[in-house]
């Protein structure tokens, strides 16, 4: 954990350094629930998906050249979601990228706790998104340090992972499956199987003529769990 740390550190001040266009962003989506892969987020104690409750979902990033590094936070409006993950992501090309993930929903110890007990979980995630012509996502998203551990064993790595596929109809309308290879604390699963497939629309409400306001709308089935679930979304 400690050579990840100093590694970014490095990495940091390197890119500081270097003579190339970099660029901030920030944003916030809020959502009628909080839905990951499939999973509803906004779950009882027992793992069982409640109705779900609205959620605010803010970024900040930091681009320079073909590298990115930032934050991403969900928090329920009735305060029992919590999530800070912090990320970066190499562009190999336009439709290529890297990315390493650090997610913290856990929160029952100390957010800078590393060490034994971490509730923090380490994803690297290979993608790929197409581009017009070929208008087909995919990626490959594996669990490989933290708190991901083995449901039979909980001194060893469970190395969930998930895999996503996905086709932009139109600009404005894609499907998507994506399922889980094995048995997995984090997607609720005790063997392999398809979490999440569904269709996503998006439009842009013209409030203005000068302001839209972005909209989307995510319709979803979690085949394994035998669930459904309907997302609603703004993108300030």
């Amino acid at each position: 954990m400690k050579k990840m740390r100093v590694l970014a550190i490095c990495a940091i001040a390197v890119l500081a350094t270097m003579n190339v266009k970099a660029q901030f962003a920030t944003g916030a989506d809020i959502v009628s629930s909080y839905v990951w892969r499939g999973v509803p987020q906004d779950r009882t104690v027992t793992g069982n998906p409640s109705l779900g409750s609205p959620n605010i979902q803010p970024y900040v990033s930091f681009t320079t050249g073909g590298f990115t590094i930032g934050s991403w936070a969900s928090s329920s409006f009735l305060g029992n979601v919590k999530e800070v993950d912090l990320y970066a992501t190499y562009a190999f090309s336009s439709a290529f990228a890297l990315t390493v993930t650090d997610y913290n929903w856990g929160f029952t110890n100390s957010y800078f706790n590393y060490g034994t007990g971490t509730d923090h979980i380490f994803e690297a995630t290979l993608a790929y998104t197409g581009s017009e012509k070929f208008p087909i996502s995919a990626s490959v998203n594996t669990m490989f340090l933290g708190a991901d551990k083995k449901p039979s064993d909980a001194t060893k790595q469970a190395l969930s992972t998930y895999i996503e596929l996905g086709y932009q109809v139109t600009p404005l309308v894609k499907v998507f499956a994506g399922g889980v290879l094995g048995e997995s604390n984090n997607y609720l699963t005790t063997s392999a199987g398809v979490t999440n497939v569904g269709i996503k629309v998006s439009k842009s409400i013209a409030i203005t003529d000068k302001f839209s306001l972005p909209v989307y709308g995510i319709l979803g089935t979690n085949p394994y769990a035998k669930n459904a679930f309907f997302v609603a979304g703004i993108t300030l």
